[in-house]
């Protein structure tokens, strides 16, 4: 297989993300895809090194699901297919909301990129006015990127997560609109786990009910239902980076550890991973919860679950709002089968610091605020200086990668591919070509119904430029394609 039919068939209709460098005697320079139909000579290129991977071929259960989604959705339904010329790449306007890190702001701003910072979330009705404005957003939780509001998006080439979950933007639908969205999954591991552990003890220990009391003027020194944590169980759900790290610091107190996954995973220490969520309530007098919000979590802790757990066990969810049936939850603290509980993560929660934590966005908030032994904490897990930092330069790294020469590396929607930078050699062009994938006999790696192709051409002009866009413009498999130089 030679160089000219690797780059034909990664950009012929349909077909995926490759990682293209072409080379200087290649046949490339008079090949059919730089020729519109009706040219007569070839566009005068040169290019550069050609580093492709061939996928398998035949059927397999990935290709099965992938038709399946195909039957219910539609790739080019979000936004019109378009390409960008590199004058547009230019003025880049970015849309960073919910107090994210001023030295990701600071870094963005120091790349030419025109910054607009808020510290609030953004309804979805405030998204659909302010985003049409906007090339890149940065968002953390609380603001949701609904299929309505990349729809309203029309310039929009990237979102970043400045969190470890993406569950808060629909995923699908900005890859079929060639958006590659970013997080970051590990910086703040360490601080959450750090908080469960702190946890652990002031529950054990009822430390937040003789805080209280003392400051409300009540001394009330006692010991009874306060215990070590020494020689306790604790049991982990979601052996993942924050579980794993959380199982060490637990030995390092004298606890024995749990773990439950839904894979086979290497403990670290003497952690043990049991075969059933049922084990792990049985034996655990602490259950802590680090998973993500999948239609299969969803209440995976419930009235059920919750009668499994050990008489006097304690409950702590940092992980998501609606991993917890919370009024199930309630029952059981006020039946005294648990003994207490922590909460850092609600199904509702306030879009902005000062609004008001109550019934008319949880139904059940100010019972849970009324039982004894309850931790409440504002979502503040990732919320340390250290976590902040590192989200803020990880995400930020990865936007700006994207945005100034088409990585896609540590995009959880997208294929993954990568080139070194671009030089400032001139004539070079690079096309970042988003288009749909074709199952069966590729070049490069898929994701979905989504693919993406890198290329470096030199010695390109203004004329090729205008040519390469029509004949790109003229296929039926292109969603975005951006030229860069």
């Amino acid at each position: 297989m030679d160089v000219e039919q690797i780059l034909l068939s990664a950009i012929s209709p349909f077909h995926l993300v490759t990682c293209l460098n072409i080379a200087p005697s290649s046949p490339l320079a008079s090949s059919p895809f730089l020729l519109p139909p009706i040219m007569a000579s070839p566009i005068n290129i040169n290019v550069k090194a050609v580093a492709a991977s061939i996928s398998p071929t035949g059927s397999s259960i990935h290709d099965h699901f992938r038709k399946l989604r195909r039957q219910d959705s539609t790739i080019n339904d979000i936004r019109a297919p378009k390409i960008l010329h590199p004058l547009e790449n230019e003025g880049l306007r970015l849309l960073i909301l919910e107090n994210i890190s001023q030295e990701a702001a600071n870094a963005f701003r120091s790349q030419g990129y025109h910054v607009d910072h808020f510290t609030k979330a953004m309804s979805e009705d405030e998204l659909v006015e302010k985003i049409p404005s906007y090339h890149a957003i940065g968002i953390r939780s609380k603001t949701k990127i609904t299929q309505r509001v990349l729809k309203a998006a029309s310039k929009l080439l990237v979102i970043g997560c400045f969190c470890i979950g993406t569950n808060q933007v629909d995923l699908p639908a900005a890859a079929r609109a060639g958006i590659p969205v970013f997080n970051s999954p590990f910086s703040n591991s360490r601080s959450v786990a750090e908080l469960v552990m702190s946890e652990v003890v002031a529950l054990s220990r009822q430390l937040f009910e003789r805080s209280y009391e003392l400051r409300t003027g009540v001394w009330n020194k006692q010991s009874k239902g306060c215990w070590e944590v020494r020689g306790k169980t604790l049991g982990i759900i979601g052996y993942g980076h924050i579980g794993s790290q959380l199982s060490v610091l637990a030995e390092a107190f004298g606890i024995r550890v749990l773990f439950y996954d839904v894979i086979n995973i290497m403990p670290l220490g003497s952690a043990r991973q049991v075969d059933s969520l049922a084990t792990l309530l049985g034996e655990s007098d602490f259950v802590t919860l680090h998973v993500p919000e999948l239609p299969e979590t969803i209440n995976m802790i419930s009235k059920e679950q919750l009668a499994q757990m050990k008489k006097g066990a304690y409950l702590i969810n940092n992980a998501r709002g609606r991993v917890v049936d919370i009024p199930a939850l309630i029952d059981s603290l006020k039946s005294g089968h648990l003994a207490g509980t922590a909460i850092d993560v609600f199904p509702s929660e306030p879009a902005s610091n000062g609004a008001p934590f109550d019934d008319q966005l949880n139904s059940w908030a100010s019972t849970l605020r009324a039982l004894p032994n309850v931790i409440l904490t504002p979502h503040i897990g990732g919320s340390t200086e250290e976590a902040q930092r590192m989200i803020g330069e990880e995400v930020s790294q990865a936007l700006s990668r994207y945005l100034g020469y088409g990585s896609t590396i540590g995009a959880v929607n997208f294929p993954e591919v990568d080139l070194r930078a671009i030089t400032a050699e001139q004539g070079q062009l690079r096309v970042c070509h988003v288009h749909r994938n074709q199952p069966g006999k590729q070049y490069s790696d898929s994701k979905g119904e989504v693919a993406y192709l890198l290329a470096d051409i030199a010695d390109v002009s203004p004329t090729d430029i205008t040519r390469l866009r029509e004949r790109i413009n003229g296929t039926e498999a292109n969603i975005l394609t951006r030229f860069l130089v």
